[in-house]
């Protein structure tokens, strides 16, 4: 909702956003910098929305929540999600990839975009479990996964693996798009679905009355 807010240009009453900080604060406090042992998504979507409202993710209670995304096995656990939001949140704020001493293994940004890569359905796109053992043989691209993917490679299309990969997934989602212009995600007509695609589409400078 934060994030919402900040990017539509509505006034939206400074306090509201200083009320949102102070129990944001009080929450990691709470928990004493540990949003979730396993579902690093929580640390992305956080500090995506705190730096969508000026404020440093790197110190927040004194904690520094970019930390745990610098375990790469930890924050690929949960799936796709995963690294696609720990990109997004890395290049949210042009942060450095952080050192995580308690890490297996060091993350860095070209790993997680390999993981990425690597997930990538033959029929040009993602879905949450694609490309890794939990995947159905028959696995079909989401368009919800496919446009968050989307977004979290637009600031790496000069890479020729990622151009490529771009290319493939637009090809799938103007496949899918159905002839009032929406998508279907689990079956299901859906706004989100549209959002994703479009809010990709914005990131990789393409506009939205592109034949496609």
């Amino acid at each position: 909702a934060v994030l919402g807010l900040a990017r539509s240009g509505y006034k939206v009453p400074n306090e509201y956003y200083h009320k949102h900080y102070s129990t944001v604060e009080d929450y990691v406090k709470s928990l004493d910098g540990n949003l979730h042992d396993k579902k690093y998504t929580e640390y992305s979507r956080l500090i995506v929305a705190l730096t969508s409202i000026g404020k440093d993710p790197r110190d927040v209670a004194g904690y520094n929540l970019l930390t745990p995304l610098g375990d790469y096995d930890k924050t690929i656990w949960q799936g796709l999600n995963g690294p696609i939001w720990a990109l997004i949140a890395l290049d949210s704020g042009d942060y450095p990839m952080p050192e995580n001493p308690e890490a297996k293994t060091q993350a860095t940004r070209e790993m997680y975009i390999n993981r990425i890569l690597e997930c990538q359905l033959s029929d040009g796109g993602w879905s949450l479990f694609g490309g890794t053992a939990s995947a159905s043989a028959n696995e079909k691209s989401d368009p919800d996964i496919t446009g968050m993917a989307l977004q979290a490679l637009a600031k790496y299309q000069d890479i020729p693996e990622v151009k490529k990969a771009i290319e493939e997934a637009l090809e799938c989602m103007s496949k899918q798009q159905g002839e009032n212009g929406g998508y279907l995600s689990w079956g299901s007509e859906n706004s989100e679905s549209c959002v994703q695609i479009i809010v990709a589409l914005a990131e990789l400078g393409i506009p939205l009355e592109d034949e496609r």
